[in-house]
């Protein structure tokens, strides 16, 4: 991924969780907040509900594969933590990437623009 920095750190996960803003989708939700940095930090996580660990990274392999299609569409200088949801497994990538280029990328444009009154 060209414009992506792996996001590792569990304060960074913590402080998006409880401070940022998010969208849910059906197989997944996302959350996004700012960072001081002018690159994209990604962060994807599936919890046990989702399934086995087969199904785990076949869903993070998908979320992965729907990220890479629309990276250039998100706005950088953000921060975003993908957290699959049960039912994951069987979506396709085209899916959860229209997921995102209707939702959440709108939302966090919507989010970057001032507020006129």
């Amino acid at each position: 991924m060209k414009y992506t920095v792996k996001i590792n750190e569990n304060k960074t996960f913590v402080s998006l969780y409880k401070r940022g803003k998010y969208t849910v989708g059906k197989n997944v939700a996302v959350y996004y907040k700012k960072n001081r940095l002018g690159n994209i930090g990604l962060g994807i996580t599936t919890g046990k509900k989702v399934g086995n660990a087969v199904v785990r990274s076949r869903c993070r392999r998908i979320i992965r594969a729907a990220f890479k299609n629309c990276e250039e569409e998100f706005p950088k200088g953000y921060d975003y933590i993908i957290t699959a949801r049960p039912g994951c497994g069987n979506a396709k990538s085209t899916h959860i990437e229209a997921f995102f280029r209707c939702k959440v990328i709108p939302a966090v444009k919507k989010l970057n623009t001032p507020n006129s009154k």
